[in-house]
């Protein structure tokens, strides 16, 4: 422990420190809905989605209605805390194959039954082609002030190769549509160690989503899944899949080329302009309560974790149920080592990392030196840095975030009794 003398000190750290426990219990803020309808499902994709085929939209799609129904009611019935929601997050699946008048519904049962904040951020998951002019002011009319933009890649034959329904153009063509109507809060996702994707086409996709400037970039490093598409055709971690190091250096690539642009790499798969942070996924990643609704969504309220069905027959039963129970789940408490360690896997997630003054406010004094024990090794490797200034323990960037899943995986070791 002697390296960290110099970073804590003995004496009342609760001022500025933040009970887990109290927070774990308070009122949620933040409400992700789930919407699982799709127009094909793409290769990499293991969420519970329902493909509808592409001429089908939510106006004219009998599924959609009878699952906003479904949605609606359960939305219904369940307990306010009279805590107005400050973000709403409309995830899938494809959101933006709902039609106006059924978003307009779902966010009007939200407020009738939480209350939705007059500056609440309420963002949505829009696919290329999956929208017009006239539907994307229907939903910024709504409500909808974010807009999460699944670009993925630029380049038509790796879109084609993760089995995506949109095109290059398609990309354009909605960002110009997003552009002309003036919503500014637009965050691009882009994927990379896509199979057959060389160093070019990384390096291509990222100069052309910088040359559009959104506010806010998402990338993630695919991940394949069990029983997904890819998991079939390919073996993970080998051809046609960039090699780890190409993968380590394809994210350093992306780092420095945000980072050089003006953006800050708030957390380790997502990078902003100063103030156009999501505010809901700060959320998760502070590990704060929220609520989940629809298909395969999970909830963290009071406590308590709970998902719901992944299949649509499933979930409306559950549905059913739960309107006849009066809004009561039987779900997972969080115990005592589940909330500290999902503190610590969420918290290093983030630049800002986590604060020792709490860190050391809601561990126990052996428990604390445990953890500066365990995270000295990572200090030396350079892989986790202490601000005396903010007096806050982070990953470093990128070298730490690289390698988060061995800091994480010995704190987990170290903690787990």
């Amino acid at each position: 422990m002697s390296g960290f003398d110099r970073f804590w000190q003995d004496g009342d750290s609760a001022e500025n420190a933040l009970s887990w426990t109290q927070q774990s219990l308070a009122a949620p803020r933040s409400a992700y809905i789930h919407v699982p309808f799709c127009q094909r499902r793409c290769f990499y994709c293991d969420f519970p989605i329902s493909v509808i085929g592409h001429r089908k939209h939510g106006d004219n799609s009998p599924s959609i209605e009878q699952y906003v129904n479904l949605l609606c009611s359960e939305i219904a019935a369940t307990p306010s805390f009279n805590q107005s929601l400050e973000t709403i997050f409309l995830g899938g699946g494809t959101p933006s194959l709902l039609s106006v008048s059924q978003l307009e519904r779902i966010l009007d049962e939200i407020d009738r039954r939480l209350g939705i904040a007059k500056d609440a951020e309420i963002s949505m998951e829009m696919d290329p082609g999956t929208f017009d002019r006239a539907k994307l002011r229907g939903f910024l009319n709504s409500g909808i002030d974010r807009v999460s933009f699944g670009a993925q890649a630029f380049q038509d034959e790796l879109l084609n190769v993760c089995g995506r329904s949109h095109t290059v153009a398609d990309i354009y063509t909605a960002f110009n549509l997003l552009e002309t109507e003036g919503v500014e809060n637009v965050s691009f996702d882009l994927m990379s160690g896509l199979p057959y994707q060389t160093h070019q086409q990384w390096k291509a996709s990222l100069d052309a989503a910088l040359a559009l400037n959104p506010v806010h970039l998402s990338l993630y490093d695919l991940i394949v899944e069990p029983k997904t598409v890819f998991a079939r055709f390919y073996r993970p971690e080998t051809a046609p899949f960039p090699e780890a190091e190409a993968a380590a250096d394809w994210y350093r690539l992306a780092r420095q080329s945000l980072v050089d642009a003006g953006y800050a790499h708030y957390e380790i798969s997502n990078y902003a302009r100063p103030g156009f942070e999501c505010r809901h996924n700060l959320t998760y990643w502070h590990n704060q309560p929220y609520y989940g609704f629809g298909l395969g969504a999970t909830s963290y309220v009071g406590r308590v974790r709970f998902s719901r069905p992944r299949t649509r027959v499933d979930y409306a039963s559950w549905v059913k149920q739960y309107v006849k129970s009066g809004g009561s789940i039987d779900g997972d408490p969080v115990s005592d080592v589940d909330l500290v360690l999902e503190t610590f896997m969420l918290g290093f997630r983030l630049a800002t990392g986590l604060s020792i003054d709490t860190l050391q406010y809601n561990l126990k004094p052996k428990i604390f030196e445990r953890f500066l024990r365990s995270i000295e090794p990572y200090m030396r490797k350079g892989w986790i840095e202490v601000n005396e200034k903010d007096r806050h323990v982070r990953l470093s960037d990128p070298e730490g975030f690289l390698f988060s899943n061995v800091v994480l995986a010995d704190l987990f070791e170290q903690f787990d009794d």
